[in-house]
């Protein structure tokens, strides 16, 4: 007798990680799928330092569409927000980081946050890990010829690759 399987189409999802910021946010889109993690594509979104706040996040917002409607993430993964030593600076990113979260509602895509301990972890299996040694574990799970520049871009690819491991 012969038995038919039934084949199950190879389980694909489009994650991006995003690292929140007011002057540069970074952003990564990664693909989970049978072979691993693999890279789409990433880069940042850069606001002059000196241009009014408002403007920042109609920016961001426009750009951020933009890149929501090419890849179509299924998941958008971001770094909590938790310390800051200038009460400014959590403001603005805050206000940023809601601009983002909005953006991933109208599309419908869900949110899940990460503290920068927990991207370590699940990156760098050390939640205490350096900067430097998260930035080479990215390249090597990403099989990058180079570390991504700004630290913002390899931020964010670590906040994807994060989401990968921990979100079924």
């Amino acid at each position: 007798m012969l038995k038919k399987f039934i084949q199950t189409p190879p389980i694909k999802k489009v994650i991006l990680g995003i690292d929140p910021g007011t002057s540069i946010i970074g952003f990564g889109f990664i693909e989970k799928r049978a072979g691993g993690l693999f890279p789409l594509t990433y880069g940042c979104i850069k606001n002059p330092a000196n241009e009014p706040i408002e403007k920042k996040l109609l920016k961001l917002e426009k750009e951020l569409e933009e890149l929501l409607k090419e890849h179509r993430p299924e998941i958008l993964a971001i770094e909590k927000i938790f310390f800051f030593k200038n009460a400014k600076t959590i403001i603005d990113v805050s206000r940023a980081q809601g601009v983002i979260l909005l953006a991933a509602a109208r599309f419908k895509i869900p949110i899940f946050e990460f503290t920068p301990l927990e991207v370590k972890q699940a990156v760098s299996g050390y939640g205490r890990a350096e900067k430097q040694q998260v930035q080479k574990m990215v390249r090597l799970i990403l099989r990058l010829k180079e570390i991504p520049k700004p630290d913002d871009v390899a931020d964010a690819l670590a906040i994807a690759i994060c989401a990968a491991n921990s979100v079924r």
